[in-house]
């Protein structure tokens, strides 16, 4: 009977979760072990749909498909052994090893793996894999689309482009001359060095294939029935959409594919609109992806653990929850989060449910936050979907609520519709506060920095000492213990009321609240620096620079 290596897969992958349980990567190996003993691809495909017809407000919502390796292919785009941008090169070597452990359990189970860099075959002509793929018989039905570079597919024309690239996308001026000098030295075109895949990449030489032709890999798909197309590699907004391998034509062409999110990188310049940092610039894209073109996935759901993240990448992920009507903060903090956190966070929003106001559709990412930002009104939730936000709190992590959040879970009357849960304390337990309704809208509160907090890092860079709010003011005192008022707010005839206080919970986490929040608040460049530097307080962050550049696009 022939030896098949296969056969002993299952055993070898076991032996894998043994030895990962003792090195401390026992996820790794349960995850690599599962997919030998079942012999599929279980994937978790995150897409972007919006929460009505032109709402231009995306739900970022994930389904679960199981795969067959043997129906799926995965394309390594353009993994160069070198490029013009020393940056560029560099984020590659920190991903490839990553790559690299991720084909090895795909090609395991069963799938087909493509190695595509680009305008390097010449350095293959006589390597196994690439004559394997000359060797196919040439398909017949090759989709015209898969014969050039697409720039665009018709569900991209509704949406705007995330990033400038027409500077070529490189963050790394200061660095080009010198490396530029060091791929002559090497014998490098400095425009074009690439000469082959990365080494830090292995090529299987009995079973892989090497191609940067669409033509030729639509004829391999065809050869093995394969309906599913997985992409990784660089760079996310040329080489990985518009290659004809790239994800347009294969969504054009009408396979299923998805790209691997966390094993890509774009080429963005950060000082080029939208003015954000490089990986947030990646981010971007990813989300206009997911929008527009196809779903994606992570690496983990192959290998355990966690997704790779570039160690460059220190952003604490803040996952915004917005559901209330009044004062429009679906519209405010998004534009808030796209003028000012680009640098520093990470950003994921979630949205109330268009038809079901107190369902929170994609909660689910809560789980992976490092600190959640608070905007909803009187939402009681699902049992299920509140407990995500109580198991948040009680992890001890940083929770910043504007305006409303002080009734975010409850209802004025304690009658709470069947299949819903209230969290009536939110306001005591979390925030420090202490909600009883506002004055009258008419009356615009004058604000004040409280003289013996002007140190503190919430207030530094304000400018004003006081200013007028947008809104009517709350009625919030007297606090919890364990608060710091640091600033107040007042009109005529009443007593001053705290406006802005951070918070130690008794679970040990902490909080910042600021009872502003109205639409016309965004506009005052005090809010504006007050709520930046709450969010950056909470999160920990030890340095962030307030930029607020001029957003237009070129």
């Amino acid at each position: 009977m022939k030896f098949d290596f296969r056969d002993l897969l299952p055993l070898v992958m076991m032996l894998l979760f043994v030895t990962g349980m003792e090195n401390g990567s026992g996820n790794q190996a349960l995850a690599q072990s599962e997919i030998a003993t079942n012999n599929s691809l279980r994937l978790s495909l995150r897409c972007r749909v919006e929460t009505k017809t032109g709402s231009t407000r995306y739900h970022t919502l994930t389904r679960t498909e199981t795969w067959d390796p043997k129906r799926t292919v995965i394309i390594v785009c353009d993994v160069w052994d070198a490029h013009h941008s020393i940056h560029a090169s560099r984020r590659v070597e920190e991903m490839a090893p990553r790559i690299e452990q991720f084909l090895k359990v795909a090609r395991a189970s069963g799938a087909t793996i493509v190695h595509a860099p680009s305008d390097c075959m010449a350095s293959y002509v006589d390597h196994p894999a690439r004559l394997r793929a000359l060797e196919l018989p040439k398909s017949q039905n090759v989709p015209s689309v898969m014969r050039q570079w697409c720039d665009q597919i018709e569900a991209e024309k509704s949406f705007t482009y995330p990033i400038d690239l027409t500077d070529g996308g490189e963050d790394d001026r200061s660095e080009q001359a010198a490396w530029a000098k060091e791929l002559e030295v090497r014998g490098r075109n400095p425009l074009r060095p690439w000469k082959m895949q990365t080494e830090l990449i292995s090529i299987d030489d009995q079973q892989d294939f090497i191609s940067d032709s669409g033509p030729e890999i639509w004829s391999l798909m065809e050869s093995r029935e394969i309906d599913n197309v997985i992409l990784c590699g660089v760079h996310t907004n040329t080489s990985v959409l518009g290659r004809p391998f790239g994800l347009r034509n294969m969504a054009t062409a009408g396979k299923r594919v998805v790209l691997v999110r966390d094993l890509t990188d774009a080429m963005y310049n950060p000082q080029r609109w939208p003015f954000v940092n490089h990986h947030t610039g990646t981010d971007l894209i990813v989300e206009y992806i997911e929008k527009s073109i196809c779903p994606t996935i992570t690496s983990d759901q192959l290998l355990g653990g966690k997704p790779f993240r570039f160690q460059s990448d220190t952003r604490p992920l803040l996952v915004m929850l917005l559901a209330e009507d009044e004062y429009e903060t679906h519209q405010t903090l998004p534009k808030f989060a796209s003028d000012f956190l680009g640098h520093s966070f990470r950003i994921a929003v979630v949205y109330s449910d268009e038809e079901n106001p107190n369902e929170l559709p994609g909660l689910d990412v809560l789980n992976e936050a490092d600190v959640a930002l608070v905007s909803v009104r009187r939402r009681p939730l699902a049992k299920e979907q509140l407990d995500i936000v109580r198991r948040f709190v009680d992890s001890g992590k940083p929770v910043v609520g504007i305006r409303t959040a002080s009734h975010a879970f409850s209802l004025r009357t304690q009658t709470i519709p069947d299949g819903l849960a209230a969290w009536p304390e939110f306001d005591a337990q979390v925030l420090g506060g202490n909600y009883d309704g506002h004055h009258a809208n008419e009356l615009l509160p004058m604000i004040t920095i409280r003289s013996e907090q002007v140190a503190h890092k919430i207030l530094q860079g304000i400018g004003a000492s006081s200013f007028t709010s947008g809104g009517s003011l709350y009625r919030t005192s007297p606090l919890a213990a364990n608060t710091t008022v640091l600033m107040t707010g007042a009109i005529d005839g009443k007593p001053a009321e705290p406006t802005a206080w951070t918070f130690q919970r008794s679970d040990g986490g902490r909080s910042f609240y600021t009872s502003l929040g109205h639409k016309d608040d965004f506009q005052i460049p005090a809010f504006q620096r007050l709520l930046f530097n709450g969010l950056v307080w909470a999160s920990g962050i030890e340095t962030a620079d307030f930029i607020r550049p001029e957003r237009v696009k070129p």
